[in-house]
């Protein structure tokens, strides 16, 4: 993410060295030696691992915004290189698209990379990064030699320089001046008059896009002066090339370093021609009138070889943002088919997961026959079809018509689908494959490269967004298979007691917490108890366990309610743990019709009589169980007639956010009041329905419901 470029640190008066631009002219210098076209020097933070870019050259520096500033532990080439100390190449776009599709999503042309270590034997002070255009099969030798040496030589002078406490901060970019013509010449003179006769427009535009030159031809066909263009970006000061699209096909021309054209439409009904002839200065344009191919085509042409659908940069980053969004697998799903499939232009698509040498169908839509997709759900990966192709080789492929597919796979003349185009794209994460998203057209539909390259890395996305979902639905069947392992599987209570209870998680975190409950027969009587140890973490369910168990075991024993709270006390003290823990514990005596209750810093109870009257029950208590070994817990006993219901409660239930706990409680009391007598299971579920604390769940919430009834 980029916070923007930080100024350099102002070196000291009267030293002149330190005021040498050292960055920017061994950067200058490496990229003219190795024949690159663009590249940066990014220095790490002395104070936190990030990598922030000290100088760019080649390129605006506009081209690079996204990561100006950089988290060491980031995804990209630099970030790599810095980290693991070595050198990283990136051969080209296909290339760029699998391992870094972060880069390529924000940048998809042609463009090879190399990046490596600043590096001394005992300190990291960046990295460095430089591109050539079109597609490399590898560095050569001397190449390489350049790089690390140049690197080599700029850790050693980053050195010396933080040895003298005067580090070295940010430069001046290395931008080439755009060529104008001097009057003063002959030569130009005679250049710019040549040009000036010309039938079609020529521009000269700098890196940075802006306009140095343009004949009067160019001037009459964009429709506005020469002297208010001059200076401007044409996709500013001419309002109707103000399309991202139009940015794009610039970006590609100075990145890729190859001819580039688009055809705009200049209101009411003119069709301009723009060809882009890029070169390491700036951009040459030529401008024609391109009226023959409108009318020839009868509607608006492409935009050159680029994306079709994908057509701006914040389209892209929009998609990515979107998809880190996502939490579960069907999350994953329903965000790719919300954003990512509208943008491509796809009718239908299916996310498939390899597991246990079988494919599985993780979720789909758009298909008409979901058993078109479904059928597949299970299939061997031995077998040959090219979802299962694609997870095995990690590949991408399209298939421009339902003919070349069947050509490879005639098998698929066996299962239609009723889509007529496909692109299957590997999911490859952390270096592995974890699916197949595959992307269904209605029609035909050509890939042409520049697409190709922006789907798979939108697979790359797709991917990292599946694995961090797969990750959290296993830690979320995890947390849930532990939670009930922990808590009661049913409620035994004993005769002249009914019983219900809910559980539900914290909806932060890995929903699992430290909240508790249980019923334990002790005939002819029963304990019951509910508790809450601090947080919602496997820590907390663990010692929640224990504590469980310890109150069992201390009920099991016969000991009287303050001995087990006490005794359950001095078990969590030597456990060690740090963690406190509140604690409601009770003796039920149905056929004398009471109930004795210790409470050790947890919420009393509220107890509906059969009359319909509600009441907290005002109970002695002492402090939350983990504090004081000594600490003692006093008892209260409190009439339990048949027809009365005790409510036990965690603090989930009733504290929230913006809502008074007394309230929340008048709320609950008011509610038992009305709707008590209903059968328990179905009060269990209304007092979790209506509870305020419930419904937000930014805590565990626990209730026990015990109702007294006359089984004489």
């Amino acid at each position: 993410m980029s916070d923007g470029p930080e100024p350099g640190r102002a070196p000291a008066a009267g030293t002149a060295p330190a005021r040498r631009p050292v960055l920017s002219l061994a950067l200058a210098t490496l990229l003219e030696d190795v024949q690159a076209h663009s590249g940066a020097v990014y220095l790490l933070r002395p104070d936190e691992p990030v990598l922030e870019m000290a100088v760019m050259a080649g390129m605006p520096r506009a081209f690079a915004a996204p990561w100006e500033r950089v988290g060491l532990s980031a995804p990209i080439p630099v970030a790599d290189a810095a980290r693991e100390r070595r050198l990283v190449w990136v051969g080209g776009e296909a290339e760029m698209a699998r391992r870094y599709p972060r880069i390529s999503v924000v940048l998809p042309y042609p463009f090879a990379l190399a990046a490596a270590p600043v590096a001394t034997e005992h300190t990291v002070y960046g990295a460095v990064f430089v591109t050539w255009p079109g597609t490399r099969a590898e560095l050569s030798d001397r190449e390489r030699e350049h790089l690390t040496a140049t690197c080599a030589r700029l850790a050693l002078l980053l050195e010396r320089a933080a040895r003298k406490d005067r580090p070295l901060g940010n430069e001046p970019d290395v931008l080439a001046a755009p060529a104008s013509f001097v009057a003063e010449t002959l030569g130009s003179v005679e250049a710019a008059r040549m040009v000036s006769r010309l039938p079609y427009g020529l521009i000269s535009m700098d890196l940075r896009g802006r306009i140095g030159f343009l004949n009067a031809a160019a001037a009459e066909l964009l429709g506005r002066p020469a002297a208010e263009l001059l200076g401007t970006v044409p996709w500013v000061s001419v309002p109707w090339l103000n399309d991202p699209m139009y940015e794009d096909r610039y970006r590609a021309a100075l990145v890729s370093q190859r001819v580039t054209s688009f055809v705009a439409l200049r209101p009411p009904g003119e069709w301009l021609s723009f060809r882009m002839y890029p070169s390491t200065t700036g951009l040459s344009v030529r401008v024609t009138r391109a009226r023959a191919v409108a009318e020839m085509t009868g509607a608006a042409p492409r935009a050159g070889p680029g994306p079709s659908r994908l057509v701006t940069i914040s389209q892209l980053l929009s998609l990515a943002g979107a998809l880190t969004e996502a939490v579960g697998v069907r999350d994953v799903v329903q965000l790719v088919w919300d954003e990512v499939a509208p943008a491509v232009g796809s009718q239908a698509l299916a996310l498939l997961r390899a597991q246990g040498g079988r494919l599985h169908v993780l979720g789909h839509r758009g298909y008409p026959d979901p058993h078109v997709v479904e059928r597949f759900d299970g299939l061997a990966l031995s077998e040959r079809t090219p979802g299962t192709h694609v997870l095995s080789n990690g590949v991408p492929a399209f298939f421009d018509s339902r003919e070349q597919l069947e050509r490879l796979y005639p098998s698929r003349h066996d299962t239609p689908d009723g889509f007529a185009a496909w692109a299957y794209l590997p999911l490859i994460a952390s270096g592995r494959p974890v699916g197949t998203c595959v992307l269904a057209y209605a029609e035909p539909h050509l890939f042409p490269a520049d697409e190709r390259a922006v789907l798979t890395s939108l697979g790359g996305l797709i991917a990292q967004a599946l694995e961090r979902a797969l990750l959290y639905d296993a830690k979320h069947r995890l947390a849930h298979g532990l939670q009930q392992a922990l808590l009661p599987h049913s409620l035994a209570p004993p005769p002249g007691i009914e019983a219900a209870a809910r559980y539900l998680p914290a909806t932060h975190g890995m929903e699992i917490g430290g909240d508790f409950y249980d019923l334990v027969p002790t005939r002819p009587q029963a304990a019951a108890v509910i508790g809450d140890v601090q947080g919602h973490n496997v820590t907390a369910a663990g010692l929640m366990g224990q504590i469980r168990t310890g109150v069992r075991a201390y009920t099991t024993v016969g000991q009287a309610p303050h001995e087990v709270m006490s005794s359950t006390n001095r078990l969590l003290i030597d456990l060690g743990s740090e963690l406190f823990a509140s604690c409601l514990y009770l003796r039920l005596d149905p056929a004398r019709g009471r109930a004795v209750m210790a409470r050790a810093g947890h919420p009393p109870p509220l107890l509906r009589r059969p009359d319909g009257r509600v009441r907290v029950l005002d109970l002695a208590g002492g402090p939350l169980l983990g504090i004081d070994a000594s600490a003692r817990y006093p008892t209260t006993e409190v009439a339990l007639v048949p027809g009365s219901v005790l409510v036990l409660y965690t603090d989930g239930l009733v504290e929230s956010r913006g809502i008074d706990i007394e309230d929340a409680l008048v709320d609950l009391g008011g509610l038992l009041a009305e709707i008590g007598d209903q059968p328990l299971e179905t009060l269990a579920d209304e007092v979790v329905r209506h509870s305020a604390g419930a419904r937000g769940r930014a805590d565990d919430v626990a209730v026990l419901l015990l109702r007294a009834r006359d089984d004489g």
